[in-house]
């Protein structure tokens, strides 16, 4: 049988990595052969099953997470001269999908112990030019802003959630994605369920839905299949080019089938961390509360993190960064302001790895050399 999961050198020398379960393959031959590789049944049989097992009524899948925030922000009517308040500690991409509908980003302060904005970030980054939030589910727990949705809708701001990292976490009584909010997912590579490469948006309202269905194929009105029959077509508004392939669809439904088993692993192997992290001096784990988190990274706060990084690297252990502060990136520094919290984690903050091939023995190992590295 071929191994799905090819490692290249050790489980733990890379911080993170796609695991297979074994229906890929033939799910994605089937589409091969099918001769049909863009929008179709399979990208809406995946739409139909992300949303059930979020609990939602729809679900639009879209080419990649950022695609996701960009039409999601764009449904909100954010646009030139709007500004939208986002932690300076996420992917680039966030602030990316902010300039995409030529809105502007006002950086904000997260908890220190979470890594996640919190309504008194918010309140504190407030002003009268602020249309959204995007809150970051950091490393898969949910961010509750909860104390202030009031405040905000009365203002007239929309909730955008970054959810990159949480698919499956939990929030409420529900999954993260069913409160009522724009709620955004990633399914790249290295994301909790991979479709190879895309992306979802949960939207608020049937119009919402259809707007971003629309904006997904270019403007266009009509479904590849109706327009498979007709001699014209109509652009109704802006669109890009960002559907889902069944190709992508095929890897995302292959996987979902096997949610059950990336979620348990998941929060074993960040418990393993919790427990083998605990005698180690120096060393502050970033909390994704994982009771009700399917996390995505293990991240911790070390000193001198430079230097531990690359002694991490040098003894073949993954450790990566995530991620520097874009409030320092020069492509953003328009929009600088003082951040002393963001800044100082952005010097300590060491993820280390976390993925579905490693097990006890490799956290060990990456624990023992952060611990060797740490003196």
């Amino acid at each position: 049988m071929r191994d799905l999961n090819p490692v290249n050198g050790l489980p733990f020398s890379q911080n993170a990595r796609p695991f297979l379960y074994g229906g890929e393959l033939d799910a994605v031959a089937a589409v091969l052969d099918s001769g049909q590789y863009g929008h179709g049944e399979v990208t809406e049989h995946f739409e139909r099953a992300v949303a059930d097992l979020l609990g939602v009524p729809d679900v639009v899948a879209v080419a990649s997470g950022t695609a996701a925030l960009h039409m999601a922000l764009a449904v909100a009517n954010i646009g030139p001269g709007d500004e939208v308040i986002v932690p300076s500690m996420t992917f680039c991409a966030t602030v990316q999908a902010i300039r995409a509908c030529g809105a502007r980003a006002r950086f904000a302060e997260v908890s220190p112990d979470t890594l996640c904005i919190t309504g008194r970030d918010v309140m504190d980054t407030l002003t009268p030019s602020t249309r959204a939030v995007v809150p970051v589910l950091y490393g898969g727990r949910a961010a509750d802003l909860s104390d202030i949705h009031e405040t905000l809708a009365d203002r007239g701001i929309a909730i955008v959630e970054d959810a990159a990292h949480a698919f499956g976490s939990r929030y409420g009584g529900g999954r993260v994605g069913a409160a009522g909010l724009l709620t955004c997912f990633s399914f790249g590579p290295i994301k909790n369920v991979t479709c190879g490469q895309g992306g979802a948006l949960v939207p608020r309202t049937p119009e919402e839905a259809m707007r971003v269905r629309r904006m997904r194929l270019l403007g266009m009105a009509e479904s590849p299949a109706e327009r498979a029959r007709s001699a014209s077509y109509r652009v109704e508004g802006f669109g890009v080019r960002a559907h889902l392939s069944q190709i992508n669809a095929a890897i995302g439904l292959a996987q979902l089938a096997n949610f059950p088993v990336l979620e348990a692993k998941r929060k074993q192997l960040w418990r393993q961390y919790e427990s083998a992290l605990t005698s180690v001096s120096g060393v502050r784990l970033v909390d994704v509360d994982v009771d009700r988190s399917v996390p995505s990274l293990c991240a911790v706060r070390v000193p001198d993190r430079d230097r531990v990084f690359h002694a991490l690297q040098a003894c073949g252990i993954g450790a990566g960064v995530h991620y520097p502060p874009n409030h320092l990136q020069p492509a953003f520094a328009r929009w600088h302001r003082p951040l002393p919290v963001t800044e100082r984690i952005g010097e300590e903050i060491l993820t280390l790895p976390f993925h579905q091939l490693m097990g006890a023995d490799e956290v060990r190992t990456v624990v023992s050399a952060l611990e060797g590295a740490l003196r």
